[in-house]
């Protein structure tokens, strides 16, 4: 069967946030996904697809259904030659809206486990999307257990499936990719909260970017392998700054200063607890293997509180969705002053004998 042609990443156009988002979790999917917010019709499934294409073969152990790689430590609950390897693409698997708890974490056969004693594991759909791209349209109208088990999930890493006394787990590491129109309801901010970035996606309103947008989808309905090869080069040199960024992310340091200006950016916007810290932490230090640096600075700190604090800050009715970039440049200036001055206080004082 003849291979579906996805529409290039590449060929996107504008969605500089989205983009960013999504390449940023494809180099480091530690920082817990992206949910993109906005209407209908701004490219959003297009990009998820097409990051899928980007991100090179998968090595995995072969008959495996759980894509494990080699040096993934198989049970005997999976029987498969842990010798041989096969090469998968990367699969997205799209979430849809009815699914059950069963569908999505997979279920145990009980009456064969009371009858001959095995534990046979049917999988999930999390099990299908381990080391891919998990995508969920209209993440929003999901009930809100099927969410929290979803989230639960990729925030371990790992997939735990309890029914009647007998448990079973799989890895279950994947790129969460959730999709809402606010206008439909919202997310409860528990929820939003676990999900690492976010975005606000709007249709263009330049004209000469709406006329290249529909020029480029009316060639690739005409002619889809033509329309990609025109963007087979930049494709390509995207794959490969994703792969040097992953080589590059565990040699980027975050000194102490730059620390404390993250935990300043997140005070200073009223968030709740600490997992905006850690996500900026982490997008920063990814920002910053993306831009080829070694060490995070003040405008790695921005961006990254830019994609990890507006759906974790808390509104007031009627106030709209963002961060007020006025106030980001400001709180972050005060903060590397601020921290400059107690560095150097430290400094002075450390050579100090006690009294």
């Amino acid at each position: 069967m003849k291979k579906r042609q996805i529409y290039p990443f590449s060929a996107i156009v504008g969605q500089s946030n989205m983009r960013m988002a999504l390449l940023l979790n494809a180099v480091n999917p530690g920082i817990g996904g992206v949910l993109v917010r906005g209407e209908k019709g701004t490219g959003k499934s297009t990009a998820a697809r097409g990051l899928a294409e980007l991100l090179p073969a998968l090595d995995v152990v072969g008959g495996c259904p759980y894509a494990l790689a080699p040096e993934e430590v198989p049970t005997d609950l999976w029987p498969h030659e842990a010798n041989s390897v096969e090469q998968r693409a990367v699969q997205v698997v799209d979430l849809p809206l009815g699914v059950t708890e069963d569908r999505l974490l997979g279920t145990i056969n009980l009456e064969q486990a009371i009858q001959q004693g095995k534990r046979q594991f049917e999988p999930g759909l999390l099990a299908q999307a381990h080391r891919g791209i998990l995508y969920i349209d209209e993440v929003n109208l999901l009930g809100d257990h099927i969410v929290d088990v979803l989230l639960d999930a990729a925030a371990m890493g790992i997939n735990i499936v309890e029914r009647e006394g007998v448990s079973f787990s799989h890895p279950s590491r994947f790129i969460l990719v959730g999709t809402m129109n606010p206008e439909e309801g919202d997310l409860r901010p528990q929820l939003l909260d676990r999900f690492g970035l976010a975005v606000q996606v709007e249709g263009p309103v330049d004209v000469a970017e709406r006329t290249e947008i529909v020029r480029r989808r009316l060639a690739f309905e005409e002619s889809p392998t033509q329309f990609a090869q025109r963007f087979k080069k930049a494709d390509e040199q995207l794959r490969q700054h994703i792969l040097d960024a992953q080589r590059r992310l565990p040699l980027v340091t975050v000194d102490e200063r730059m620390m404390r200006v993250i935990a300043k950016v997140c005070m200073e916007f009223d968030v709740d607890g600490m997992r905006a810290d850690l996500v900026i932490y982490k997008t920063a230090r990814t920002i910053a293997a993306w831009r080829a640096q070694e060490k995070v600075g003040a405008a790695e700190i921005k961006l990254a509180a830019e994609l990890a604090l507006p759906h974790r800050r808390r509104k007031q009715p009627f106030e709209q969705a963002g961060l007020d970039a006025n106030k980001l440049d400001d709180v972050i200036k005060q903060a590397l002053e601020t921290t400059q001055g107690g560095q150097e206080r430290e400094s002075e004082t450390a050579g100090e004998p006690q009294r």
